[in-house]
């Protein structure tokens, strides 16, 4: 995709040359006599993090770590300062308070403060203390985000937030796990990442409504989740313990502690999947299945609980606001922690940049161009218009977002070569 400077106020807003920036398979033919100085320009409003919001923190201790993190520096396009290496113990389940203290220091000193995320390449430690690593890492160590038992613990700033820039607007950095059984089994989620960017993968959501009644409770969200995003992608409601043989799986949540049947699923490039259970992010001791396994099926992404969270929803992702982040076009790493409410206790696995709805597409209808998009948020726009990038600008148009997913917005034929979407307050 071609990204040009934004024209307008919008500051870290999209501008895109239309016929350049559309995805191949959706690509009309050009006109070769046209000069590409005159194709029509749009600036959205900004929308997910970007690879130099993020941070790589690599343990120099760990060969796996240093292995794969060189992998998805490499992969990802990460500059050299976005990749921090430390070094701590390697193998252990969990860091110690002191040890965690010591290295947040160091982190203070290294870390540009540009960074809005992180991710964390290793397996292990999945806690640090009573909190997950990913949680510590976010707001450092703080034991307002742990729980002895069926208590509530503080929550997160960032809980379903328009934000695309949290450590600016939250003092908080969203951290994720590169984690996998070995390796190769990283390499790969790695990869399946990058397969997914911008691709709009066609699959379905599946919410299973299981037996299981103290894990079910995510259940009694199911319906209005289908309602929020109705139209926007297809999602079904199945009333059974296990889903198998499945070939379009793009996201899968249900409640049981031992999950049959996901590696006889096949997962969508950049699919998401979780199960609702005490101890799923143990992720290589758990006596339920493991967070880990969801990865290891054929998942980008998955979810679970470091320590006994009992079945409060507030400790799990909401559904509804996970896959409606994902498909209006942010990450993996913002959407999935923007859906948990209190994520004290939980490890967030999975490739952060992974974004497989992203972009735009664009096609013609006669003399009009028509520009498809998943990057615009619910809420109303004023479309302008100018012949120069400079503008001025003048309102041609409203345009009205119900829900998120796919949008079509016709550009009005005409003189103008410079469009630009604002939000109205």
């Amino acid at each position: 995709m071609n990204f040009a400077q934004p024209t307008s106020r919008l500051g870290r807003g999209l501008t895109l040359a239309l016929a350049l920036c559309v995805h191949a398979a959706a690509m009309s033919a050009p006109d070769p006599a046209q000069d590409e100085n005159t194709l029509p320009q749009i600036s959205l409003p900004p929308i997910g993090l970007r690879t130099e919001d993020l941070a790589l923190i690599v343990n120099d201790a760990d060969p796996a770590s240093v292995e794969t993190g060189a992998y998805y520096a490499r992969r990802r396009g990460l500059a050299a300062d976005r990749v921090i290496h430390v070094r701590f113990a390697p193998g252990q389940v969990a860091m110690s308070q002191a040890a965690f203290v010591s290295l947040q220091e160091e982190l203070r000193a290294k870390v540009p403060a540009a960074v809005q995320a992180y991710a964390l390449a290793w397996t292990l430690p999945y806690r640090v203390d009573c909190m997950s690593v990913t949680s510590a890492f976010a707001f450092g160590f703080d034991r307002a985000y742990c729980a002895s038992g069926c208590q509530v613990t503080q929550r997160s700033p960032y809980f379903d937030s328009p934000s695309n820039a949290p450590f600016k607007d939250h003092g908080l950095r969203p951290a994720m796990l590169l984690a996998g059984q070995d390796v190769n089994q990283v390499k790969a989620l790695i990869e399946r990442g990058l397969r997914s960017d911008r691709r709009w993968p066609v699959g379905t959501g599946y919410l299973l409504n299981t037996g299981d009644r103290k894990r079910n409770v995510r259940a009694e969200t199911f319906a209005s989740a289908r309602t929020r995003l109705a139209g926007g992608y297809p999602i079904e409601v199945v009333d059974d313990d296990v889903l198998k043989n499945t070939p379009d799986v793009m996201f899968l949540f249900t409640g049981t502690q031992w999950v049959s049947g996901m590696r006889s699923n096949r997962y969508l490039d950049g699919a998401v999947a979780d199960h609702l259970t005490s101890l799923g992010g143990m992720l290589t001791d758990s006596p339920q299945t493991s967070a880990l396994d969801w990865l290891s099926a054929g998942a980008t992404g998955s979810y679970g609980n470091t320590t006994e969270p009992c079945n409060y929803r507030a400790k799990f992702p909401d559904v509804a606001v996970m896959m409606g982040r994902y498909l209006g076009g942010e990450t993996l790493i913002e959407a999935y922690w923007k859906s948990v409410l209190m994520p004290g206790q939980g490890v967030f696995i999975g490739d952060p940049l992974a974004r497989p709805f992203g972009g735009v597409r664009l096609s013609q209808k006669g003399r009009q161009q028509l520009l498809q998009t998943r990057l615009l948020r619910p809420g109303d726009y004023l479309l302008q218009a100018a012949a120069g990038k400079v503008g001025p600008f003048h309102t041609v148009g409203r345009v009205r977002v119900k829900r998120y997913g796919s949008y079509d917005l016709g550009l009005p034929a005409g003189a103008s070569t410079f469009y630009r979407l604002l939000p109205t307050l």
